[in-house]
């Protein structure tokens, strides 16, 4: 088998209960290439974080040959009472304005730490909004952030997620269309796949393949968003294997598995296990 041109990683929203640098260190160890860093109230909380800090994380990851990609997914870190709160989405201005400084600033932490992507979602309509002005918004939103990141270096990438305003690969391609930015590219998580659409995983990234920037790897079963380990759902993952290869991926492919926190460490070591047997089907 050749090398893959991309490379693995792991969340450090699946280390929550681990400090920053044993996380890495632990990631670098199972044989990891990449890391996608959620900053969040216990891994460089952004309001709190300095440029030493950053500087002093980089300095790690090269050390241990991680590159990094920047996730913003961390559900209490603007809003300790209101999960994932602030969003694009809200109808006063002023809060919508606080999760995109939010996102400009997590760009920045990117940028300090050698990376090069920033990812991001939609979120919910708060109660009270019209689909039509959560739409409105979002677009701006997402036109301001690519404005306003494109400059530090960092590539914006957005995510479908179910539940969400845009939770389909359908509504992607509707706010790219919209939003009319070559800075943006598009996030796929493979375990969202059957939650909204009607191809496979892998055909989905033979579809999108041109326009993604970095890629979630979980697994999903009867259409529920649960983000289980690799192999415990129904995803094909040697045709996902297959189709990263096909497309000549070439960015971050990084487990995201929260839910296991309590089991970082074994379910780190299982998730890249797994994947590299099916990558050798």
């Amino acid at each position: 088998m050749s090398a893959r041109p991309y490379r693995l990683g792991y969340n450090t929203n699946g280390f929550a209960h681990h400090r920053l640098e044993d996380a890495l260190a632990i990631i670098a160890e199972l044989g990891y290439r990449a890391v996608a860093l959620t900053p969040d109230a216990n891994h460089l909380p952004p309001d709190r974080t300095s440029a030493a800090d950053l500087r002093a994380v980089r300095s790690l990851l090269e050390r241990l040959d991680l590159a990094v990609v920047v996730e913003t997914g961390a559900r209490y870190v603007l809003d300790p009472r209101r999960k994932h709160r602030p969003t694009l989405l809200e109808r006063d201005p002023a809060d919508r304005a606080r999760r995109l400084d939010f996102l400009v600033r997590c760009a920045e932490i990117a940028s300090e730490l050698g990376g090069d992507c920033v990812s991001f979602w939609s979120g919910i309509p708060a109660p009270g909004v019209s689909r039509d002005e959560a739409w409105s918004w979002l677009v701006d939103g997402v036109a301001e952030v690519c404005r306003r990141v494109e400059p530090l270096g960092v590539r914006p990438a957005f995510e479908p997620e179910p539940g969400m305003l845009a939770e389909s690969l359908a509504d992607w391609a509707a706010l790219r269309d919209a939003v009319s930015s070559p800075a943006l590219g598009l996030v796929l998580d493979v375990g969202h796949v059957p939650c909204t659409e009607s191809i496979t995983a892998g055909d989905a990234i033979r579809r999108h393949g041109a326009e993604l920037r970095t890629l979630h790897l979980d697994d999903s079963r009867g259409g529920v968003h649960e983000h289980l380990q690799i192999g415990e759902g129904e995803l094909d993952w040697p045709d996902i294997a297959r189709a990263l290869r096909e497309v000549g991926f070439t960015g971050v492919a990084a487990f995201e598995l929260s839910r296991h926190s309590h089991a970082a460490p074994d379910a780190a070591r299982v998730a890249i296990e797994r994947f590299l047997a099916a990558d050798r089907h």
